[in-house]
């Protein structure tokens, strides 16, 4: 993998080369005619793992989703690279792993704790960019419904329509789309409100992790993220059946997925399966075997390219995941990786390795104990209830582990046998070769992606915004300039910041649509030119204005 902060200059320009050549690409494509390409469709759901009735779940509500599993492939190893949300979606709109571009901590705008870094943008290398604006670049309209939370801010380069409510159904005539819708229904925040609200699901049938008190309020809130799961698969089997009243079902592709693991205490925020591990299901007719399993290895950092692989789209040579689908599927993984660092108030730093057996751990400050306090975790009821259980010595077992003084340096899990992680095999004779092929995995991964979760936060952010201001996009430039011209006229537009992106309008008004730039564009009447530049992490430039005047 390639160290993205110290790209060479001959790099760089042959990254940028390929770049602007990608609408010429777009020419060949829309010349084949769209019919051949793809759609493709996020389903994505918030803070859930394979908690489905088509993952053997015998609790789940889920008929909508069950439903579309028999119709498409079923992932039992898909993991994201951190157990929240921000750096994951980071991680999956970029193919890159959050901790190598400086997305690792949840949040960066994390304003309610004045002994924190101010916020800030993250500032990622100038080659990468999210996904869809290679898809954009060769055609495809791209819309999102409507959370980002990527941590580099929200570039107005990368889609064609982002808010709540975009859709499909707006892009022009039959014109291929990338479009993701996510769910918010299951988010760990709809858990817990409103406060009052009673769980449909019957408590009494959940069986609780090891971990967890038993009590009244615990299951309570096992059975409202049941409740809310069923309720999501209720939207998701609307979003289907829309595609099917469009007669798109047989030339779209759809993802389901989660974004990480579980809204519960123990799940969510670590790098325990039960924060890792996500349902993914894929339907992709003529291509995938309906009703089939795989137990392959996925990471959230292979999104990206599988997308781009399913599109019949070059993949970007910096991106550090591999696809599984597509034209340029690579051979299986051997391991999964992920990372923890600040979460909200709060700092640590564990990472962890994983194959689809042995989960690996390595608590980089030991010093500091699961416990640590973190607001918006501990307004979750059944966490309250766990350190109430806590300071009135009532836990037993596996339920103490959580509240131990220190973590220990190493952690090793069976996770087949000990599926709950809370038997540590890391002192085991038996597990050594285990142990130590897993932590040379995850140092190896470490070293390869130059993380810069090694660099304090504070000092990252000096070099991603120099004196604590953030950058500014310089404006781009148009050649030729604005003027009077036999028509028609083709107008190039440059930037002098480096890994910028361009976008441009002639139409007018505060909200026009903004087309990425990546060749040449021809005017063929009298028009105003509007242009903007954009670096991810840095302020949108000025806008520029051309008026073109052509004459016969």
């Amino acid at each position: 993998m390639r160290d993205l902060q110290n790209c060479n200059r001959r790099e760089f320009i042959s990254y940028a080369s390929s770049f602007m050549l990608a609408p010429l690409l777009q020419n060949v494509v829309k010349a084949a005619g769209n019919g051949s390409r793809p759609n493709i469709l996020w389903l994505t759901l918030e803070d859930i793992c394979p908690d489905l009735g088509c993952y053997g779940d015998p609790v789940a509500h889920t008929p909508c989703l069950d439903r579309f599993s028999r119709e498409a492939v079923r992932y039992t190893h898909c993991f994201s690279v951190s157990g929240v949300c921000a750096p994951s979606r980071a991680c999956l709109a970029t193919g890159m792993y959050s901790n190598s571009i400086g997305t690792h901590h949840m949040r960066t705008r994390t304003k309610d704790f004045p002994w924190l870094p101010k916020p800030y943008e993250a500032v990622p290398p100038p080659q990468v960019k999210h996904f869809a604006e290679y898809l954009r670049l060769t055609g495809y309209y791209c819309s999102n419904d409507e959370k980002t939370d990527y941590q580099f801010g929200n570039p107005i380069s990368i889609w064609d329509d982002c808010r709540t409510g975009a859709h499909w159904r707006n892009r022009s005539g039959s014109q291929p789309f990338f479009a993701v819708i996510n769910h918010t229904i299951t988010h760990e925040s709809q858990i817990r409100l409103p406060l009052g609200k009673k769980a449909v699901t019957d408590p009494a049938t959940i069986v609780l992790p090891p971990y967890y008190p038993d009590t009244g309020v615990v299951r309570n809130d096992y059975a409202r993220y049941y409740d809310n799961i069923a309720a999501a698969d209720n939207q998701i089997g609307q979003r289907l059946l829309e595609l099917d009243e469009d007669g798109l079902r047989d030339n779209t592709i759809v993802f389901v997925f989660g974004d990480n693991g579980r809204g519960l205490p123990r799940a969510k925020r670590w790098l325990y399966d039960s924060g890792l591990r996500v349902p993914l299901l894929i339907r992709w007719p003529g291509h995938i075997q309906p009703g089939s399993v795989t137990d392959r290895l996925v990471s959230f950092v292979d999104f990206a390219p599988t997308v781009l692989s399913m599109a019949g789209v070059a993949v970007p040579k910096h991106m550090q995941g591999e696809a599984f689908l597509g034209k340029k599927t690579k051979p299986p993984r051997r391991y999964i990786f992920a990372a923890r660092d600040r979460m909200d108030e709060t700092y640590d730093c564990i990472r962890a390795a994983r194959d689809k057996r042995f989960k690996y751990l390595a608590n980089l400050q030991p010093e500091k104990p699961y416990a640590q306090k973190i607001s918006y975790m501990d307004e979750m009821p059944s966490m309250k209830e766990w350190r109430q259980w806590q300071s009135e010595g009532r836990l037993t077992g596996a339920q103490t582990l959580f509240f131990s003084e220190r973590k220990p340096k190493e952690e090793l899990y069976d996770t087949e046998k000990d599926p709950h992680e809370v038997n540590n095999l890391a002192e085991n004779p038996a597990h050594q070769a285990d142990l130590l092929r897993l932590r040379r995995a995850c140092r190896r991964w470490r070293k390869e992606i130059r993380v810069l979760a090694d660099t304090p936060e504070p000092e990252m952010i000096a070099t991603m915004w120099p004196g604590g201001i953030q950058p500014q996009t310089e404006a781009p430039n148009l050649h030729p300039a604005a003027g009077r011209f036999d028509m028609p006229v083709q107008v190039r537009l440059t930037c002098a910041t480096r890994g910028a992106s361009i976008v441009y309008t002639t139409e007018p008004g505060a909200k026009p649509h903004w087309y990425l730039y990546g060749a040449p564009v021809k005017l063929t009447a009298s028009a105003t030119l509007r242009c903007r530049a954009i670096r991810y992490g840095y302020k949108e430039s000025a806008e520029v204005r051309g008026e073109y005047v052509l004459q016969p």
